[in-house]
C-alpha cells in the first residue's frame, strides 16, 4: 500500500507526464505546420511515449491499491521561432522531468517504499536517453544552422523514428 504522501507525489507525476504529452503534441503540430514532417513525426512519437509513461504510473498506483487523481492539463506553448528552439525547449523540459523524477524517487526512499523506488528506476534510466537524444539533435541543428539542405537531411533522418510501446506497459491495460 502506498503512503498518502507517495500517492500524491505519484499522481503529480502522472499529470506531469500527460502535460508532457500535450507539449509534444503541440510541438508536432508546429513542426508539421512549418513543413518539417520528420520532426512532426519525431514529436508525435514523443507524445505517445509520454502517454505511455503516464499509463505505466497509473497502473502502478492502481496495483498498489492507490487512487489515481487526474487534474486539468495546463496550456502549453504553441509556436517557436525555429526548429532549434523547439529542441532546446525539449531538452529544458526533459531536464525538468528528470528533476521531478529524482524528487519522486527521494520521496519513495524517504517513505522506505523500496518497491516504488525500484519501479521508478526505469523512468530515471529513460531520462538519461531522453536528454542525450535531445542534445544530439540540438548539436546537429546547430551544425547546419539555417542551411536548407542540412535541415532537409536532418528532417529526413528524424522521419524514420517509429513508436514502440514502453516495455513496462507491453501487454497491459488499465487495471
Amino acid at each position: 500500500m502506498l503512503s498518502e504522501k507517495l500517492e500524491k507525489a505519484l499522481n503529480a507525476q502522472i499529470n506531469a507526464e500527460f502535460w508532457s504529452a500535450y507539449l509534444y503534441l503541440s510541438m508536432s503540430a508546429y513542426c508539421a505546420a512549418e513543413g518539417y514532417a520528420g520532426f512532426a513525426n519525431w514529436y508525435n512519437v514523443q507524445f505517445k511515449e509520454e502517454q505511455d509513461h503516464a499509463l505505466i504510473l497509473t497502473n502502478y498506483v492502481l496495483s498498489r491499491g492507490g487512487k489515481v487523481s487526474l487534474a486539468a492539463i495546463d496550456s502549453v506553448k504553441t509556436s517557436w521561432g525555429s526548429l532549434l528552439e523547439t529542441m532546446e525547449d525539449t531538452l529544458k523540459h526533459e531536464r525538468k522531468v528528470t528533476a521531478m523524477l529524482n524528487e519522486l524517487y527521494a520521496v519513495a526512499a524517504e517513505e522506505k517504499d523500496f518497491a516504488t523506488a525500484n519501479a521508478l528506476q526505469w523512468f530515471i534510466d529513460e531520462q538519461v536517453e531522453e536528454e542525450e537524444t535531445a542534445q544530439s539533435w540540438i548539436d546537429k541543428l546547430k551544425m547546419v544552422g539555417k542551411d536548407g539542405t542540412g535541415l532537409y537531411m536532418i528532417d529526413n533522418e528524424v522521419a524514420t523514428r517509429t513508436y514502440t510501446q514502453a516495455a513496462p506497459l507491453a501487454g497491459k491495460l488499465l487495471k
